[in-house]
C-alpha cells in the first residue's frame, strides 16, 4: 500500500534539536572560571575539541574557544598557566534551547559569527551544538526532503505502483 501523501509541514520538518543532541555524546565539557586557560586547553586537547562551557557551580558564566586563547593569551603574549579563563573567556553567551529549531540556530550562528551553541534547559547546560552538528543535519534533512519529494512524484505519476 502506498504511503499516504505528507502535508509541506510534516515534509520539510527539521528534526528536533533534542534528536540531535541524543546524537551526541552525552558530555558537556566544562572549566570553571578560576581555572588556568592552561587547564582548560589540556580538556581540550584530551577529548580533540575546541570548546569549552565555563561553569561557576551549574550556572553558565561564558565560554572559552581555541579562538578566545590564540587571540587573548598568545596574541598578547600571555601564559595560559598564569591566565584564569575568567580573564579570557567570552562571557556573554548566546544560547538556545531544545524548542529552538535548526534554521534558527543557523542564523544565530551566522549573525553572531561563532561555531558552537550552548544549549540550556531550566538554566543548566544539557549540550553544545556546532556547526558541524548543524550542517551535518541540514544535509541530512535536504536529503530526506529530495527522496520523500521523489517518492510523491513516483506515486503521483504512476499511482498504480506502490512506494519503495
Amino acid at each position: 500500500m502506498a504511503n499516504p501523501m505528507k502535508t509541506p509541514e510534516e515534509l520539510l520538518a527539521y528534526r528536533p534539536l533534542k534528536e540531535l543532541l541524543a546524537a551526541k555524546p552525552k558530555a558537556v565539557h566544562a572549566t570553571k572560571p578560576a581555572d588556568s586557560v592552561f587547564s582548560a586547553l589540556q580538556i581540550m586537547a584530551t577529548h580533540g575539541i575546541g570548546f569549552l562551557v565555563v561553569l561557576d557551580g551549574t550556572r553558565l558564566v561564558g565560554v572559552l574557544s581555541e579562538r578566545d586563547y590564540a587571540r587573548k593569551v598568545i596574541l598578547q603574549n600571555r601564559s595560559s598557566k598564569d591566565t584564569a579563563v575568567s580573564e579570557v573567556m567570552t562571557p556573554n553567551v548566546v544560547t538556545v534551547t531544545a524548542d529552538h529549531t535548526l534554521p534558527q540556530c543557523m542564523a544565530l550562528m551566522n549573525t553572531h559569527g561563532f561555531r558552537h551553541l550552548p544549549v540550556v534547559e531550566k538554566d543548566i547546560v544539557i549540550g553544545v551544538l556546532s556547526i558541524r552538528d548543524l550542517l551535518k543535519a541540514t544535509i541530512e534533512h535536504h536529503e530526506r526532503v529530495i527522496r520523500e519529494l521523489e517518492t510523491e512524484r513516483m506515486t503521483i505519476l504512476n499511482p498504480n505502483v506502490s512506494s519503495y
